[in-house]
């Protein structure tokens, strides 16, 4: 029962989420036509391909100076007057702008291969064009682009030494912790994007099987798939591009449905270059999205400093700067760190205490939304999903609550469950929630994650370590801090057979907790 409701609700999602990025396409659309100095060109790409791309010059470029070039890949589904607002914006501070429509999508030929080599060596071979055709300067070239380009970008920097910078936004390192974390499928996610790249585009027969392998669990295949996102991903070759030395700048909002911000901040820990790390309140891309109208946006404004400093030299400042900067989704304004460790000051446990069973294949009510629309909510009116916590219904959700707060928890970071749990069948799947519950009950959503298991004995326990989705949520003083465990979201599948139970228990050898990370007051 619960894999048929994910799979309406998921094919719902991808629908709605498709006329989404639809109406921004079209509503990008006139500023093609309008914006001047725009010379739109075909690039030969890797095998022959072509890429539809577009190229902005400086004002008054005359062949007699070399500028920066900054090369911008595409987001899936948008087509190549995505960035035109923000090119222009760049070659009015001196930069040569090239976007390009990626391969599978929109005019562009090829199939979509979902930043596989061949789209690395189109990169390159934009990189290659951009310098013989326009006034680049070959020494200071970077890349930058929101989601699929912001990955492109990190794969391509790490396979071509001439990338001197990177500002990759709202986008990946590890594509499998992004759609397959706690070794569960994200379908909603996933529906979006086969939904949104059947719309516009053209996928691989190699896509077409993920995708199909994605939505019927198939576990033979499972190798296969994290064989394929390893491939790409830049967390695979952060040896390569720690030794070809690019700043790296990297963006991302704390609800990002499709790609979390958990592997982003794991990614950038291991980074050896110049790095930033900026992360905000919002969904998939949205802390970007008016910047691409060339509205003020502080995503923007701060790629623009980011590569003014590494490109063009710039003493503005950005390099001095804490290097890992932070908005609470609940409380605003800028915090800064020196390292992603530094966010958190202490960790306060929440004991998980006795022994707890629930029924699986139904949804208790406690859920982490809808992919997009949720986290957007939360974004502009801080509404993030919420729950009725006391009314919650035991016999489908496991429900543990901290103390009232005398003061304000400010949580940063990573919290952390830890559980021993019995499962009556071999295979099955859980979703943890992290609730600020107020003094009549309502639970809002601080951060979740799911957890599947296969191959397991019923009936013998096992002990669960889970990291949650990595979150800013200030907890106000009176309030309390609720886990919550239940077996079906709309987000994620579900693998519990029909009639499944789950027990979680706590020996007395090894308590079970949630750990939550604190930054003291």
């Amino acid at each position: 029962m619960g894999r048929g409701r994910n799979a309406l609700r998921a094919s719902a999602a991808g629908a709605v989420s498709a006329a989404l990025i639809a109406g921004t396409v079209v509503g990008l659309a006139p500023a093609a036509q309008a914006a001047p100095g725009v010379r739109f060109v075909d690039i030969t790409g890797d095998g022959g391909t072509v890429l539809k791309a577009n190229v902005v010059t400086p004002a008054g470029a005359d062949g007699s100076h070399r500028y920066p070039l900054l090369v911008l890949p595409t987001s899936w589904s948008f087509p190549q007057v995505e960035y035109l607002a923000q090119a222009q914006r760049l070659a009015d501070a001196g930069y040569v702008v090239l976007t390009y429509n990626v391969r599978g999508f929109w005019q562009s030929g090829g199939r979509i291969e979902v930043a596989g080599p061949p789209d690395v060596a189109d990169a390159s071979k934009v990189i290659d064009w951009a310098l013989a055709h326009t006034p680049a300067d070959p020494r200071h070239i970077g890349m930058a682009g929101v989601s699929y380009g912001a990955g492109i970008s990190l794969l391509a920097a790490a396979h071509d030494k001439r990338i001197r910078a990177v500002a990759a936004l709202s986008g990946w390192a590890d594509l499998i912790a992004s759609i397959y974390s706690g070794r569960t499928q994200h379908v909603q996610a996933a529906a979006v994007l086969d939904g949104t790249a059947t719309l516009t585009g053209r996928e691989s027969p190699e896509l077409r099987e993920i995708f199909d392998n994605v939505y019927s669990s198939d576990l033979s295949k499972e190798q296969q798939m994290i064989d394929w996102g390893r491939k790409r991903s830049a967390a695979t070759y952060v040896d390569e591009l720690n030794s070809n030395g690019p700043a790296v700048m990297l963006a991302n909002a704390w609800g990002d449905t499709v790609f979390p911000v958990n592997q982003y901040a794991d990614f950038y820990e291991k980074l050896t270059v110049p790095k930033r790390l900026e992360l905000r309140p919002g969904d998939h891309a949205t802390p970007e999205i008016t910047g691409l109208f060339g509205l003020p946006n502080d995503v923007w404004t701060d790629t623009e400093r980011w590569l003014d400093h590494y490109l063009k030299g710039a003493d503005n400042g950005i390099d001095r700067e804490q290097p890992v900067q932070l908005t609470s989704r609940t409380a605003g304004g800028y915090e800064g760190y020196p390292d992603w460790k530094s966010i958190a000051a202490t960790r306060r446990k929440i004991a998980l205490a006795g022994s707890t069973t629930i029924h699986a294949n139904v949804d208790s009510g406690a859920d982490g939304g809808i992919v997009f629309l949720s986290s957007i909510l939360d974004q502009v009116a801080q509404l993030p999903p919420m729950a009725w916590v006391p009314l919650l219904p035991r016999r489908w959700a496991a429900v543990w609550q901290s103390e009232r707060y005398a003061s304000a928890q400010r949580v940063r970071g990573t919290a952390t469950l830890h559980t021993r749990l019995t499962p009556t069948a071999e295979s099955g799947t859980f979703v943890a929630y992290l609730y600020d519950v107020g003094p009549f009950g309502v639970g809002k959503l601080v951060t979740n994650a799911p957890y599947t298991w296969h191959g397991r004995t019923p009936g013998e326990p096992f002990d669960v370590g889970l990291d949650l989705f990595s979150t800013a949520y200030d907890v106000p003083a009176g309030h309390r801090l609720a886990l919550v465990v239940d077996t079906v979201d709309p987000l994620y599948s579900e693998h519990n057979p029909p009639g499944a139970q789950l027990t979680f228990s706590s020996p007395a050898n090894d308590p079970s907790y949630v750990s939550v990370p604190v930054r003291e007051q």
